[in-house]
């Protein structure tokens, strides 16, 4: 009988994972998203989209749905999912890996300011520049409404919500982006700093490999604690660890 596998996705390794087990017998895949991207990528599988109502909301789907293992493959910056399905599996004995890729690290040519949260990064950037390519995500635009003086550039994949810094552009655009790209893009707004999460992964590190030829400051934003969990960085190791579930 086919093991009940949940994939908590929303990354590029959590489709790349979810499509390479769709195929296989031996495991029934539910991929599941929080719905914050109206077009998402899906792998052919069962999908579900839209949060669980908490810890004890999460216990219960697991149960219902007789789910055998459990793959935290979200965004390193959800840290609200990850705490939650670490209680969830953990009260009801559900094997639980976290596939993570490894965040970035600065070169000896780039300059990092590096700052534990948004808010932080919001009080850093009169410091350090004024015009911003702001490249965090479009649920975290917001925090940036009161940075008056200077120039946003703000990227997301969907249109971030209200409110927003008053001069601003905004740029639609899913990567992987291309270095050259990334160059002619910053020097074409004249952008002068970044801010970025420590998302890590190849799809959006161009732009900090531009700011490094370019000799552009980063505000970078560090992730939040890390899972608990079991962790590995690569889908491989993923596969390898669900192919030796008893």
């Amino acid at each position: 009988m086919a093991k009940r596998i949940l994939i908590l996705g929303g990354t590029s390794e959590a489709l790349e994972l979810a499509s390479d087990l769709s195929g296989q017998k031996e495991f029934s895949v539910i991929y599941s998203l929080a719905g914050r991207v109206n077009h998402p990528r899906l792998p052919e599988c069962e999908i579900r989209i839209g949060g669980f109502g908490g810890i004890d909301g999460l216990s219960s789907y697991l149960a219902e749905e007789h789910i055998q293992a459990v793959l935290d493959a979200t965004h390193p910056f959800a840290a609200k999912i990850t705490r939650h399905i670490e209680q969830a599996s953990r009260q009801l004995g559900l094997p639980l890996l976290s596939l993570v890729r490894p965040p970035w690290t600065a070169l000896a040519e780039d300059t990092w300011h590096e700052v534990p949260d948004l808010q932080e990064a919001v009080l850093t950037i009169p410091h350090l520049g004024k015009r911003v390519l702001l490249a965090v995500g479009r649920q975290e635009v917001s925090r940036f409404a009161q940075c008056t003086n200077e120039y946003f550039l703000i990227r997301s994949i969907e249109p971030p919500s209200a409110p927003l810094p008053p001069n601003c552009n905004i740029l639609l655009a899913r990567g992987p982006f291309q270095l050259e790209d990334e160059i002619k893009l910053l020097r074409d707004h004249q952008i002068d700093l970044i801010v970025s999460k420590n998302s890590g992964g190849a799809a959006t590190y161009p732009k900090i490999q531009a700011a490094r030829e370019l000799r552009i400051p980063v505000v970078m934003v560090q992730r939040p604690p890390a899972s608990q969990a079991l962790s590995v960085a690569t889908v491989s190791s993923a596969l390898t660890w669900l192919h030796e579930l008893d």
